[in-house]
């Protein structure tokens, strides 16, 4: 019988030796297969390699990991938002999850775990952007009550592609 525990927590340097880049790597070919075109996909996942993650730490943004027993399973990078356009003070960057980890709770719980830090830290109205053509994503933030907002066009290695902001009060 297996006891494999779940937590969030904060990424440290360990998780640079791959497990970031692996959930990267495997959650963009599933979310963005046939939304962003194959050769400029393969130029983003290309470069989120170790000295990305390294930097992206070093810069201070906070990332939080998912990992069950010793495998990090998802992660979510947020912060202030960096954006005027999307009319909040806080933002999720990024939040996503190994494939088959995905629809069981776990990106609920990583949500959840990253606006409470942030409210912690005097920042409630968060925003999140999202490619207009990620249905799944659609569902995702809806479902925790995120209101579609604004719409802006964005450059995605080069490619002009329109995505949605979403709003938590």
């Amino acid at each position: 019988m297996s006891t494999r525990t779940t937590s969030i927590r904060r990424a440290r340097e360990a998780d640079l030796l791959g497990a970031l880049s692996r959930v990267f790597d495997a959650s963009w070919r599933e979310a963005y297969r046939g939304i962003i075109p194959g050769v400029a996909l393969e130029r983003l996942i290309a470069g989120r390699d170790r000295a990305w993650w390294r930097s992206a730490l070093r810069r201070g943004r906070p990332i939080a990991v998912v990992d069950t027993g010793d495998l990090v399973v998802g992660y979510a990078a947020y912060g202030r938002t960096r954006s005027r356009a999307l009319g909040t003070d806080a933002e999720i960057d990024e939040i996503y999850l190994l494939p088959e980890y995905q629809g069981i709770g776990l990106g609920r719980r990583l949500f959840k775990a990253v606006r409470n830090d942030l409210a912690d830290h005097g920042l409630s109205r968060l925003g999140v952007w999202s490619l207009e053509d990620n249905v799944r994503a659609a569902a995702f933030y809806e479902g925790l009550g995120g209101q579609p907002g604004p719409r802006v066009l964005d450059r995605v290695a080069g490619v002009a592609l329109p995505k949605v902001g979403y709003i938590f009060s």
